[in-house]
């Protein structure tokens, strides 16, 4: 593997320090990809108006193309934060405008590229914002295959078209949860509850686990809570985690829960250890049940990978 930095008629930046990331990647076949750690693009989607393309300035590689606002991550960065820096320096992406819905990783070894698919939770205008781009729209997705599309972006967007016809989401009996591991859980259920629920902030979840295609997910949550902890704090819900406290039995809830996400198109996959929970949830249209066991290990995962 050879770094070189770019040449005239390569991509450029605008005048300033060059990050060390800005660098092409050459393999020993001859061939080029651009980002020393990689790369990342945002895929920003709009149901009502399709998704975010930019029109690729004719010096830059594959020029005269359209493909997703990206481009060379920095040195430890995430895949996540990096496309949403590339699409806010290129198209002006808002602060919380998107939502990441998946991630999809092409790795060639040597190199890597990340599509970041994000649903768009407050719309706005893409705005030109350095020399990079031509044009920048909204393409209905219909619409996209018939434009020139960058050859990656091209050869990825029939199975990303796929994707963006799914929409998990993970239903949580949390007292079973909170209950299989013995930390005092039973002095404050309401408090352990609160802590359960800030762990899943951001729960991100491998596609395979889900039944669906694409390489981490990140689910919307619900987290359904019965008898003393109804009374853990809500405050700053978000719309990835959603507390739901059962008035009655909590099994019952966490079935309407699931019955609720089926009929709105959602791919549900509820969380359980107890078995005849477990046989209700998939009689209400569950793809898949994880145990508590299974939640417990991914947020620990997760956890210790974060530091």
């Amino acid at each position: 593997m050879t770094v070189v930095p770019p040449a005239a008629g390569e991509p450029r930046r605008p005048e300033g320090p060059r990050n060390p990331g800005d660098a092409w990647v050459v393999a020993e076949s001859g061939e080029k990809y651009w980002g020393r750690f990689g790369a990342a693009g945002l895929l920003a989607f709009d149901p009502a108006r399709g998704i975010l393309l930019q029109h690729r300035v004719s010096w830059s590689h594959f020029g005269g193309t359209w493909g997703l606002p990206g481009g060379a991550l920095h040195e430890g960065e995430t895949a996540i934060v990096g496309a949403i820096r590339e699409a806010q320096e290129e198209a002006g992406v808002p602060d919380g405008a998107v939502r990441a819905r998946f991630i999809s990783v092409l790795d060639l070894g040597i190199w890597a590229y990340t599509t970041v698919v994000a649903d768009v939770v407050r719309p706005f205008d893409p705005v030109i914002s350095d020399p990079e781009s031509v044009a920048l729209g909204w393409v209905p997705v219909d619409e996209v295959a018939a434009l020139p599309l960058h050859p990656g972006f091209g050869a990825a967007w029939p199975a990303l078209r796929a994707q963006l016809e799914v929409f998990p989401a993970v239903v949580v009996d949390a007292a079973n949860v909170v209950g299989s591991v013995p930390d005092g859980w039973w002095k404050d259920r309401a408090g352990a509850a609160s802590r359960l629920r800030g762990r899943l902030e951001g729960l991100a979840v491998p596609g395979t686990d889900l039944g669906v295609d694409g390489d981490l997910w990140f689910p919307e949550v619900s987290m359904v809570v019965e008898g003393q902890a109804r009374g853990l704090n809500t405050g700053g819900d978000s719309a990835s985690v959603s507390v739901i406290k059962a008035d009655a039995a909590g099994d019952d809830a966490i079935v309407t829960e699931v019955e609720r996400q089926v009929a709105a198109g959602r791919t549900v996959v509820a969380v359980t250890s107890d078995r005849a929970l477990r046989e209700r949830v998939e009689r209400a249209g569950a793809a898949r049940v994880q145990s508590a066991g299974w939640l417990v290990d991914l947020l620990a995962r997760a956890e210790r990978a974060s530091g």
